[in-house]
């Protein structure tokens, strides 16, 4: 899967379970995330899209670290199935994940 199928599956995934996708890229900050996904249960997440074969750079790990260090929510996700998961326990009450 290239990284357009995957971001067009992400997308459609969080607009199956009523959120909102944004594409985000940052004029003066390298590393920051692809997306910005808006959940329906108020929930914000900075999502990182990847490839088979692709990887993370020093300063999307640098971006991830910051942001989890602010109490965001984070995450890297590589295939069709972990968007799945992502789904499943994003939609659980926080203090149930």
């Amino acid at each position: 899967m290239n990284e357009k199928e995957i971001e067009s599956y992400f997308k459609w995934a969080v607009m199956s379970i009523g959120g909102k996708t944004y594409k985000f890229r940052s004029i003066n900050q390298r590393g920051v995330t692809d997306q910005i996904a808006c959940l329906p249960n108020g929930d914000t997440w900075f999502v990182e899209l990847k490839t088979k074969g692709g990887k993370v750079s020093a300063l999307q790990k640098f971006f991830m670290e910051e942001v989890t260090g602010l109490s965001q929510q984070y995450a890297c996700l590589w295939t069709k199935e972990q968007i799945d998961e992502w789904v499943k326990v994003t939609r659980l009450p926080r203090d149930s994940r």
